[in-house]
């Protein structure tokens, strides 16, 4: 029987928030796991601060939208909702995520954003992924400095480094955001409350996929998800690169 505490992961992907990843990300996740890839999604916090539902009823959200991701490993650290703070405290819980699962790859939010635990976990999860490659900073064990670390849209844009065609993820993304159906396109409810917010409207989902279309005109396809990435980009053959399968994407 796989640990799922210990599994190691090529992809590890954080949010300040169960239902971040999958609303950024969501349709990328996925495609890596389709192909093979070890995935595996960290909420620094549970969500208890939430106009509707609560963490309880999140926590099963977030269990059901990892099912239809198709993650290896998800889990909710218990970062304070509303107050997540970028001290080291905080760092050393990411770090220790990052040492134990050893991702290749990164996923973060970008760090401008109306939500300030957003910005936050953007710093945290960056500073957190150099930390974690310093054999110095002792945790009891082993250092292990992811590749690079990624970041997904949330709220505002950027311009991007690259676009991840998600065309055929498409549909099980929406299926994962509407997991959490105490905070999507919900009616108001004993169980999750009666106060409307700005992702309970039914057009809040509508414009997540008008976002996706958005990207993937970028790239020709049908809907995509933009990552930014702070470093220049290593390119050794940009004739190999940029070949025949590359050029035939672009509108």
């Amino acid at each position: 029987m796989i640990d799922r505490e210990t599994v190691e992961l090529d992809v590890l992907a954080f949010g300040a928030h169960p239902d971040d990843v999958e609303l950024g990300c969501g349709g990328t996740i996925i495609k890596l796991g389709a192909e093979g890839y070890a995935t595996g999604v960290v909420a620094l916090t549970r969500g208890e601060m939430g106009t509707r539902g609560s963490a309880e009823i999140r926590a099963r959200e977030f269990a059901a939208a990892a099912e239809v991701m198709g993650v290896s490993v998800h889990k909710a650290l218990d970062m304070p909702d509303g107050c997540v703070e970028s001290n080291m405290e905080n760092k050393l819980k990411v770090i220790r995520e990052i040492r134990t699962h050893r991702p290749r790859i990164v996923f973060a939010p970008y760090w401008v954003a109306r939500h300030p635990d957003h910005e936050a976990a953007s710093r945290i999860v960056r500073e957190a992924s150099y930390l974690s490659g310093l054999k110095k900073l002792d945790t009891g064990q082993e250092a292990h400095r992811p590749f690079k670390v990624l970041f997904y849209q949330s709220r505002f844009e950027f311009s991007p480094s690259f676009v991840v065609d998600i065309s055929g993820t498409h549909d099980r993304k929406i299926e994962a955001i509407r997991s959490y159906a105490s905070q999507f396109d919900s009616p108001k409810s004993a169980e999750y409350g009666s106060d409307e917010t700005l992702i309970s409207r039914p057009d809040f989902i509508r414009r997540i996929e008008t976002r996706d279309r958005q990207y993937g005109t970028y790239i020709g396809v049908t809907f995509g998800e933009p990552f930014l990435v702070r470093e220049a980009l290593k390119i050794d053959n940009p004739v190999e690169f940029f070949g025949p399968e590359c050029l035939e994407t672009i509108p």
